[in-house]
């Protein structure tokens, strides 16, 4: 192994926690029998769920999921190629 492997390894193993960490954090997406009967969907709070906590958190992971699969893909050129 060389350095670049190692380092690559850490990295991915960094941004794995993190990501991970991230989805802990998210309140989950399951609308029970109060949003079906009170109309949740017309709430004042959904329509600025841009501007919430889970949307920021809903992005932190799209940028971090992709972060991921660039260093897995990198790691395993690198790999092959060694």
């Amino acid at each position: 192994m060389n350095a670049w492997e190692i380092i690559l390894g850490i990295l991915t193993i960094i941004v794995s926690l993190i990501i991970i960490a991230v989805v802990l954090f998210q309140h989950g997406h399951r609308a029970g029998v109060n949003g079906v009967i009170s109309g949740g969907a017309d709430t004042f709070l959904s329509k600025n769920k841009a501007r919430t906590a889970d949307a920021t958190l809903a992005r932190i992971t799209k940028y971090f999921a992709i972060v991921f699969f660039v260093l897995a893909l990198v790691a395993n050129v690198i790999a092959l190629r060694s």
